[in-house]
Order: C-alpha cells, then sequence, then structure tokens
C-alpha cells in the first residue's frame, strides 16, 4: 500500500515537473519575442532621431544637397531660401496654377528673379514628375525652352523647382485670357510665336535620345517682354528610345490638345507634339481656346471645328477678322498656308502628319513669303496625298475617357 502511494506521488511529481518545465519554456519564449520586438522599436526611434538629428545638422545637409548637385546636373536650393524668395509663398506672388503645382513668383539672395513652382503632394507620382523634369530640363540648351535655375533635394520636406522668370504671362493670356482686350497680339507677333515654338519641340525631337513634350498647349508657352517664346512644363515629358517607333503609355495631357490616335492606340509618337501644335496653330489664327463649353455643341473642341470650317470652305468663319484677314492681302495669304499647315498637323493618322522639322520649315517659308501659295479652298479633299480628315474625331475632351467618331457622333462634353 504504501510503495503505491509512492508510486502516485512520484507519477504526480513527474508530471507538474514536465508542466512546469513546459510552462517555464512558454514564458521564456513570450519574454524573448517581447524582447524582440522592443528592441526593434528602440532601434527604430533611435534611427529616426539620428536621422532628424542628421538633418538639423547643417554638414549634413550639406553633404545631402551637395550629392544631389552632382545627381541633378542643376544648383541645389536649400526649402529656406525659397520660402524668404517668395515671402513664405505669399498667395499674392502667385504666378499661375498648373497641373502639378502653383508658380510663386521670388527674388533670390542674388537678385535673380525666379519662378518658383511648389508642387502640390509629395507622393510617389509627383516625386516621379520632379525627377523627371529635373532630368529632362537640365540637359537642354535652347534659347526658346525655359532655362532650370534648379532645385531642392531630393531630401526636402516638400519638392520645388526654380525656373527663370518669364514675364510677359503666357500665349493663352495673350489669346483669349486677362491680356487679350488690352493687347491682342499682332499677326506679326503670332507668326513669330509659330515659328519659335515649332524650333523649340524640333529641337526637343532631334536631339538623342529625342524628347516628346506631351503637354503643348498655349498655357505652356510663356513670352518675355519682346514676346520671344520660353517652351515650359516638362513634367509629363518623356525621353524617347532611338530604337523605337513609339511607346506604349496611358494618354497623358490637357483637354483639347491631346492626339486622339495616341488616345486610341495608347502609343506615343513625336507626332503626337505635332497634333497638339496643329491646335496652338488653330488658336494663333482664331484667338479661341483649344475648349469651350460656351460654344454649340460640335464647336466645343476646336481642332474639330477648325477641321469642319475647312472642309467646308469655311475659314473667314474661325479666323479673328481682327488681324486683317479680309483687308490685307499678305495677311490673308499667311493665316490661309498657316491654316493648311494646322489641318495636316491634325490628321487623324499619325503618318501623314508633317514632322515638327518639316512644320518649321514650311512655317519659315510662309513668313518669308517663299512657300508655294495654294489656297486651302483648292486643296482636294478626296487626295491621298493630303489625308483629309473625313473621319476624324475630334481630341478627347476628357483624356481618360473612351471617344466616338464623327461617324456617329462627336465627343463634345466638356
Amino acid at each position: 500500500m504504501n510503495i503505491t502511494l509512492r508510486l502516485k506521488k512520484a507519477s504526480n511529481m513527474t508530471i507538474i515537473g514536465v508542466i512546469s518545465g513546459i510552462g517555464a519554456l512558454i514564458v521564456c519564449i513570450i519574454a524573448f519575442v517581447l524582447f524582440r520586438c522592443c528592441w526593434k522599436c528602440l532601434r527604430s526611434n533611435s534611427s529616426a532621431l539620428l536621422s532628424r538629428s542628421k538633418s538639423l545638422d547643417p554638414s549634413s545637409k550639406q553633404d545631402l544637397e551637395k550629392c544631389d548637385s552632382n545627381f541633378f546636373h542643376t544648383s541645389v536650393f536649400t526649402y529656406e531660401e525659397l520660402e524668404e524668395a517668395t515671402n513664405n509663398f505669399d498667395h499674392s506672388k502667385e504666378l499661375g496654377h498648373g497641373g502639378f503645382g502653383t508658380v510663386y513668383y521670388g527674388k533670390l539672395s542674388d537678385g535673380r528673379s525666379v519662378a518658383v513652382k511648389r508642387l502640390y503632394e509629395n507622393n510617389y507620382k509627383r516625386v516621379e514628375q520632379f525627377m523627371n523634369e529635373v532630368e529632362i530640363l537640365s540637359s537642354l540648351l535652347h534659347h526658346n525652352l525655359v532655362s532650370l535655375y534648379g532645385c531642392t533635394s531630393r531630401h526636402s520636406h516638400e519638392l520645388l523647382l526654380v525656373y527663370e522668370f518669364v514675364p510677359n504671362g503666357t500665349v493663352a493670356d495673350h489669346l483669349h485670357g486677362v491680356c487679350a482686350q488690352t493687347g491682342p497680339l499682332t499677326w506679326p507677333t503670332r507668326m513669330s510665336i509659330a515659328i519659335e515654338t515649332a524650333g523649340a519641340l524640333a529641337y526637343l525631337h532631334a536631339i538623342e535620345p529625342p524628347i516628346i513634350h506631351r503637354d503643348v498647349k498655349t498655357n505652356n508657352i510663356l513670352l518675355d517682354n519682346n514676346s520671344h517664346v520660353k517652351v515650359a512644363d516638362f513634367g509629363l515629358s518623356r525621353l524617347f528610345p532611338v530604337d523605337v517607333t513609339h511607346v506604349s503609355t496611358a494618354p497623358q495631357g490637357t483637354p483639347g490638345y491631346v492626339d486622339p490616335d495616341y488616345h486610341k492606340c495608347y502609343q506615343l509618337t513625336d507626332k503626337s507634339d505635332v497634333y497638339s501644335f496643329g491646335v496652338v496653330l488653330v488658336e494663333l489664327i482664331s484667338s479661341k481656346p483649344a475648349v469651350d463649353i460656351s460654344r454649340h455643341r460640335d464647336e466645343i473642341n476646336l481642332a474639330y471645328m477648325a477641321i469642319n470650317r475647312i472642309l467646308n470652305h469655311a475659314l473667314h468663319e474661325l479666323v479673328d477678322l481682327g488681324l486683317g484677314f479680309e483687308s490685307d492681302y499678305g495677311v490673308t495669304r499667311m493665316i490661309t498656308l498657316v491654316a493648311e499647315l494646322a489641318f495636316r498637323c491634325l490628321q487623324e493618322d499619325r503618318v501623314v502628319r508633317p514632322s515638327m522639322e518639316e512644320v518649321l520649315e514650311v512655317l519659315r517659308g510662309i513668313e518669308s513669303d517663299e512657300y508655294p501659295t495654294k489656297k486651302v479652298e483648292e486643296v482636294d479633299v478626296t487626295s491621298d496625298d493630303v489625308g483629309l480628315i473625313t473621319k476624324t474625331p475630334s481630341s478627347p475632351d476628357t483624356v481618360m475617357d473612351p471617344w466616338v467618331s464623327r461617324s456617329t457622333t462627336p465627343n463634345t462634353s466638356g
């Protein structure tokens, strides 16, 4: 009996010992896991504090800026000096608003007047556009392209781009904006604007690798005090590989200027810029905006209106008559030829559109009176060479929405 009791006690002690051991092991594991978590948290906090202290350390900040200056191949400004230059981004210094940010007038400590673009959001997409514009503009040198003076560091809490200040507003301002009533652009000035803009785009398309602007419009064509052109805003631009005919990408751009072929096939080419420039040419001869929802449904889109007027031999209904179209033979001739060129640029099939180099050559010939005169009314609308758009849709008014061709119902949404 005593032996049996002793065996039971021994068995119970063994069970208790095993259970206690397992419990102790579980407690150790839990303690180890908690310790690891706390250690990681402490290390993370320490790294954050170290990073913050480095950002406050002038020598570390200078190292970052020097690194970015070498990376970008342009000057790197501190946020503080641009904040001071714009008087803390004073609303009264705003020059305009774009799709990606607000532009402010500023004056640097060295006396230079600048335009400072402040991107709306510091997210991945904005950083990509920031890097894209810096990369492209820092490598360009053309008197009709806006100059990039520098930018903030990639590590700055706000991404800012610093450009030369172009004081005379945009072409859109002078055609149908705030400056249109007080001092409308004369025809010779408009002709000069067309040639200089075409020259800038032809330069972009000719360098290696070529650059497609992707957002050619009158709001992105700036004028200096002598009405010379500075093409701006390269946030959407693409470096174009020299060994391919196109790149596939989702359509981006401004309603009224987007190449319908690009919108249809998702294939970006240099001819996409040609289409947008065709819209600019129509704006220059008509003084009308590219999209205007106050116009008749079928004429909201200016490209569609222009095609319709030219095909129906009614160019006088499109042209700004204040330019002397009906009173000056020289102006009549040039506007007619520019309209014909715009018509070619607005072809649905990109293959039959001229290149920017040819567009530039034609414009120079028109201005110098060396281009052979051929009235738009005399163009054979059945000619395969001209490739008139009897079925062309207008540039979509909403770049991500589907469009329909003129064979059904025109896209005329605002």
